[in-house]
């Protein structure tokens, strides 16, 4: 084999070839594998997600079937107790052995489409062009208050309650039709949660098949 004589710029000229080349194959290299890890991602997120949703939904479908077959307890222990059903309030149901319990809850959250913004704009102008003695700047400051926001940012129905009984005593159109746009706004979200909880081996009550779940659930108008 023949041997090539370099002198020594043409040796410094190959060493700085030879580095740069390798240089760029290990760029080249990175470049690939975070290719390669993007579309790994990308394919492990999207069946990961496929997977949650099928859950979410046979989560779903067994809540609402635990909680309509509930719905035939509720009304006969509000028949038998005596007292009325409270959608707030959380039901506990334990079997005559107390070897398995079911803790079933209720909870609605105030809300509303952003329609609700257009009726309170109507409400406080009309309200606000009123503040014109002590008397009915007391009024206008009722009526804010009213329409104040708590701390999720949201109107309590109650108090859209005691606004409509307002707009009715004071029995102006435009104060009244700000009031209705508030209340056809409403659009609460109901949670349900289920708690089921199995006695272990030992006789004390411990859960094994502990599960809670959130739905939004449409519900009509209180007003």
């Amino acid at each position: 084999m023949e041997q090539v004589t370099m002198t020594p710029e043409e040796r410094a000229e190959f060493e700085a070839y030879r580095a740069e080349k390798e240089k760029k194959a290990a760029e080249a290299a990175r470049k690939r594998a975070r290719v390669e890890y993007a579309e790994l991602v990308d394919a492990e997120v999207i069946k990961a997600v496929e997977e949650l949703e099928s859950l979410s939904q046979q989560i779903k479908a067994t809540k609402e079937k635990v909680y309509n077959s509930f719905t035939a307890v509720l009304d006969m222990k509000s028949e038998v107790i005596g007292i009325p059903k409270d959608n707030q309030r959380s039901h506990t149901f334990t079997t005559s052995d107390s070897r398995c319990r079911i803790i079933l809850g209720v909870h609605t959250v105030d809300g509303y489409r952003d329609t609700v913004e257009d009726g309170i704009a109507m409400v406080k102008n009309y309200i606000e062009s009123l503040a014109k003695d002590e008397t009915t700047k007391a009024l206008v400051a009722a009526v804010l208050r009213l329409l104040s926001r708590d701390a999720t940012g949201q109107i309590k129905a109650s108090r859209v309650l005691q606004l409509r009984k307002m707009a009715d005593e004071v029995g102006d159109e435009k104060f009244s039709e700000g009031v209705r746009i508030i209340e056809e706004s409403y659009q609460p979200t109901v949670t349900v949660s289920i708690h089921a909880a199995q006695a272990g081996c030992d006789g004390c009550c411990k859960d094994t098949t502990k599960k809670r779940f959130s739905q939004r659930i449409n519900r009509e108008s209180p007003y």
